[in-house]
């Protein structure tokens, strides 16, 4: 049996022409390969490259794991499901917009949504809080659900490191997160894992456990600052009016307009 190995492939990809981001797959390397996640559509390419460098198949691939059901997590699902026959993992919660990506575009739309997000696809294995997946002889993935950033996202654990998608949120990127509490439950959890001595994050590098103790500390800060900046300017006017004025407070006001933002000051408000 081969001791699994991790690679780390970094996606880049354009929101607008003016907006670049990046996203980062995951090559579980074992016996066969698995992603987690599985970026853009079209990525693919990029992906199958990099496989083949190691000198692998891509028909190796057996499984894709999926964090959570946002565009850039799983573009390329449908084309390794359709090309390898391989099982697509992912939640409950998450199964409704990676299933149908149009209902996921009529309740979340983004710019650039179907060249991001591209296929429906069908989910084979729904994952649970705390299932443990024997994916092969002597490999488990063990769930572990890490809200907030999306309705029902999970982190998945392989032996002493954690792929943790977009749960965390990062200081100095754009704070997206659609429930406040869950957030708070998520940072609160991601640091009592002992066992975790790696985390692999969807937006950043790779971090050590006490790097990722400053990082949950940043995040920590980041949703009181927000909080609070909310709690200050919320004189009981309309949403359109709080957001102008915490982007004021924070100043922040390329964030005006980010539909997604006002996601995060929507669930601060609490109304």
């Amino acid at each position: 049996m081969l001791k699994p190995k991790i690679h780390q492939i970094k996606v880049d990809f354009n929101v607008t022409a003016e907006i670049s981001r990046f996203v980062y797959v995951y090559i579980i390397e074992a016996n066969n390969l698995y992603l987690i996640d599985s970026g853009t559509y079209g990525c693919e390419k990029q992906i199958c490259e990099y496989i083949e460098s190691l000198g692998r198949d891509v028909m190796e691939i057996k499984g894709v794991f999926l964090t959570h059901a946002h565009p850039d997590h799983i573009g390329s699902a449908a084309w390794f499901k359709e090309q390898t026959k391989c099982k697509v993992y992912a939640s409950e919660g998450e199964k409704r917009w990676i299933e149908d990506i149009d209902l996921q575009f009529k309740e979340r739309p983004i710019p650039n949504f179907y060249n991001l997000a591209g296929k429906s696809t069908m989910i084979d294995v729904v994952v649970k809080d705390g299932e443990v997946i024997n994916i092969e002889k002597d490999v488990d993935i063990k769930v572990v659900r890490t809200a907030g950033h999306s309705c029902d996202e999970m982190s998945y654990l392989l032996n002493d490191v954690m792929f943790i998608g977009d749960s965390v949120p990062v200081k100095g990127d754009i704070p997206i997160f659609i429930h406040e509490q869950e957030m708070r439950n998520t940072l609160d959890l991601l640091g009592d894992f002992k066992e975790v001595n790696t985390y692999y994050p969807a937006w950043d590098k790779t971090y050590s456990r006490e790097e990722m103790k400053d990082k949950l500390n940043e995040a920590k800060e980041l949703v009181n600052l927000l909080k609070n900046a909310v709690v200050d300017a919320d004189k009981g006017e309309d949403l359109p009016e709080l957001i102008n004025c915490v982007c004021n407070t924070l100043k922040m006001p390329m964030l005006k307009a980010n539909p997604l933002f006002s996601k995060t000051i929507d669930c601060l408000r609490g109304k």
